[in-house]
């Protein structure tokens, strides 16, 4: 058994198995990138992760920030968070443990609260996320090389813009006021136009790898976080 939706419930021994669950959002990636970017992304890594069983996606998240673009969904950081420890607390009547795989941002807090709270409650849940370090904020070179490399047919590299640039401690005061349409017309957070499919694939393996180590270890930290 490697996918808990093509299950049979007899398949299942309670106690045993470590679920990861891709968390991911369902928002404005700019002109190039499907609206499930974020999920995609997380669904990759988790199915990449060995002696786990692997959950359907959660497909909506926090999104509020991009908000001012069409096609964004978004259901708050409270729900987020509320749908988390449900799920969790759900999970582990049968699970031996759950692993959240986080592929978007807006997503941390929510689930920083959510497993802390489950933990607390005696449920073995914790968290990772999908994150590259010394990347670009959003739908810039680094979510588009990802892309290209896991789902190229979704990438048009024609819309490909660059979008704003400058630091995300230098944007931030605004978009947290106005969002990301308040610094960035394109919804982009970056410079796509570089990305290549062999970027992507570099970054998926270091993200794989790290991920792999994490749950190896099995060591949350204060907030629920993998180390």
């Amino acid at each position: 058994m490697r996918e808990l939706a093509d299950a049979y419930w007899t398949d299942i021994e309670p106690g045993r198995v470590t679920v990861a669950v891709p968390v991911g959002a369902l928002e404005q990636h700019g002109p190039h990138l499907p609206l499930d970017t974020d999920t995609r992304i997380a669904a990759a890594v988790a199915a990449a992760l060995p002696e786990t069983v692997l959950a359907p996606p959660l497909p909506y998240g926090a999104s509020g920030e991009h908000e001012g673009f069409a096609g964004t969904v978004s259901i708050g950081a409270e729900v987020t968070k509320a749908l988390i420890v449900e799920y969790g607390r759900s999970v582990c009547r049968w699970a031996k443990r759950v692993v959240f795989v986080n592929g978007h941002g807006g997503n941390a807090y929510p689930l920083i609260e959510a497993v802390s709270l489950l933990r607390y409650e005696g449920r073995d849940a914790a968290w990772l996320p999908c994150a590259v370090p010394a990347s670009d904020a959003h739908a810039g070179v680094t979510e588009t090389s990802l892309m290209l490399h896991l789902a190229p047919g979704t990438v048009d590299m024609a819309r490909a813009a660059v979008g704003a640039t400058e630091s995300i401690g230098a944007l931030m005061p605004r978009l947290r006021e106005a969002g990301i349409v308040s610094v960035s017309a394109n919804g982009v957070l970056g410079d796509p136009t570089e990305a290549t499919a062999e970027l992507g694939a570099r970054l998926f393996a270091s993200l794989v790898e790290r991920a792999r180590a994490q749950v190896a270890r099995w060591e949350p930290g204060t907030e629920g976080r993998l180390r």
